[in-house]
């Protein structure tokens, strides 16, 4: 019996930069994720978001798609590009990491996250890194199988709106 595209078969798949032609789907994955997070941006601001990238690639970042056989978008990516000064170097931040729920357990996180850090070596970049909620144990998993390590860092976040 053939498994249907999305079940979380092994391969084959494919990992590209969004394009254009690519945008309706990714735009129904950004939905899952941000309903995954409990977060309801507009469908315009997430659409703006990837344009923005698209138009850009070198200095605002870059979005990665995964598909399968059959061409059905089965999770993404997004790499933004910034600095860190302790190193001097550029770094690429790994803001969005999505596999749809049927395409988990099939490696396709360790896939999309070895595209990213491809696509920083490219551009020069010293470290891909990331961050995730401390109980998404799943994650974690995967973050350690691929190699990454974590950091003692503390995350702080400051709303500018009304400023």
């Amino acid at each position: 019996m053939q498994p249907a595209p999305g079940d979380g078969a092994p391969g084959p798949h494919t990992i590209a930069e969004v394009g254009e032609a690519d945008l309706d789907d990714l735009l129904a994955l950004m939905r899952a994720y941000c309903d995954f997070y409990e977060v309801s941006p507009s469908d315009e601001a997430l659409l703006a978001l990837s344009r923005t990238l698209l138009a850009d690639q070198a200095r605002e970042g870059v979005q990665l798609i995964a598909r399968d056989a059959a061409g059905v978008a089965l999770g993404f990516a997004t790499v933004f590009w910034s600095w860190d000064t302790t190193e001097g170097a550029r770094v690429g931040i790994m803001n969005d990491l999505y596999i749809a729920p049927s395409a988990r357990g099939a490696g396709l996180a360790d896939e999309l996250i070895a595209a990213c850090r491809e696509r920083c070596a490219e551009r020069g970049a010293a470290r891909l890194e990331w961050m995730t909620a401390p109980d998404n144990r799943r994650a974690q998993a995967v973050y350690e199988r691929v190699g990454a390590r974590r950091e003692p860092w503390l995350i702080y976040a400051l709303p500018v709106a009304g400023v």
